[in-house]
């Protein structure tokens, strides 16, 4: 899509975020989604980006920076993402992780990582179509009680 600006994240973009997360989960967003939202906002040394068409946010991706990620190398992490719905399949969700890509990259960070469900195909081959594969992690789970 050549219309489509990648810009930082900023604060006032919260509500647009949260109205494409919504649309996606189908559930109401939760204040804590919000308060995420707007502290990845203040952060100026990790890669969080959100795509306009027309000045309108239609998608975004946040991500962070592990630096002492259990005997890892500083790598960063995609920890959610958001293509409007009516946006989806134009390579909006390719731009902003390529963007993200080129951030960490010229910071000297050589690993990215992401968790998905199992079950969420859609999302897996989206990750798969940016050249992600299995880690050597292994999600674990404690429920409390």
């Amino acid at each position: 899509m050549d219309d489509v600006r990648i810009r930082k994240l900023h604060k006032k973009d919260t509500e647009a975020i949260s109205r494409i997360y919504a649309s996606i989960t189908m559930k109401e967003v939760e204040p804590d989604f919000r308060q995420v939202v707007e502290e990845h906002s203040r952060r100026d040394n990790e890669a969080c980006f959100v795509a306009e068409v027309n000045g309108q946010v239609v998608g975004f991706m946040i991500s962070y920076i592990v630096t002492a990620g259990f005997g890892i190398a500083k790598s960063a992490w995609i920890a959610t993402l958001g293509v409007d719905p009516g946006f989806m399949g134009q390579g909006i969700g390719e731009t902003l992780a390529r963007e993200i890509f080129k951030f960490y990259k010229a910071q000297g960070i050589e690993n990215v990582y992401t968790s998905v469900r199992w079950d969420s195909c859609d999302l897996l081959s989206f990750f798969k179509t940016l050249g992600f594969d299995r880690s050597n992690f292994i999600n674990l789970r404690k429920i409390l009680d």
